[in-house]
């Protein structure tokens, strides 16, 4: 089979299974390539979509917005030729000198560091967090004191300490956000979401 045949077959099957799901056209598009980067179907049941999410996310990546992530495997799989019509940038600032240096003197963990380091970076972008809780954490706090204005969060922190606690936190968020509950989520989620809309941005730019 060919690579867009097994991708088709792939949504079949996800149809089939998932049956009478209950989410509007364009979050189930969300919801499908999650489940089909991760052939796990709790997400049926788990993910939470803030109500402005997918036009925020659509109208960002557009408007050719910068999307930053918490880890360099999340930067990676982000498919690049989808965003490109649109000029957005995909960056990570995790080993960037400056974040390390800012985590060593202020005893806290890079993802954290990388957050406080973007945050002029990411107004009116999109932040992604596909593993790090610590990020998440940061950046739901940022946002509610104002200093920090993205036009979307996808936080899937995956995990034991403080992944499904930092999602928790993110459901009480002002900001847009598509994110689950529990500590499920990971790289794969976050990426396949991010994807997700920008087949979206791109099919209505057509």
């Amino acid at each position: 089979m060919k690579p867009n045949e097994i991708e088709q077959e792939s949504f079949r099957i996800i149809e089939s299974e998932a049956g009478d799901h209950g989410f509007p056209p364009d979050q189930w598009n969300v919801v499908r390539r999650m489940i089909h980067a991760t052939a796990d179907f709790d997400y049926l049941s788990s993910v939470r979509f803030h109500s402005e999410a997918i036009a925020s996310g659509i109208n960002a990546i557009k408007s050719g917005c910068r999307i930053i992530t918490d880890m360099e495997m999340v930067r990676a799989g982000i498919n690049k030729k989808l965003l490109n019509p649109f000029g957005c940038e995909v960056y990570c600032l995790i080993n960037d000198p400056e974040t390390v240096s800012m985590a060593e003197k202020n005893q806290k963990t890079r993802a954290e560091s990388a957050v406080e380091l973007a945050v002029d970076m990411m107004k009116g972008g999109i932040y992604v967090i596909g593993n790090a809780p610590t990020a998440l954490l940061r950046l739901f706090d940022l946002v509610e004191e104002d200093n920090a204005r993205p036009a979307l969060i996808i936080g899937f922190p995956v995990g034991f300490v403080n992944a499904a606690e930092s999602k928790e936190r993110l459901l009480g968020s002002k900001c847009p956000y598509i994110t689950n509950c529990g500590r499920k989520g990971g790289s794969s989620t976050a990426v396949s979401a991010v994807n997700a809309l920008a087949h979206l941005a791109g099919e209505q730019f057509k």
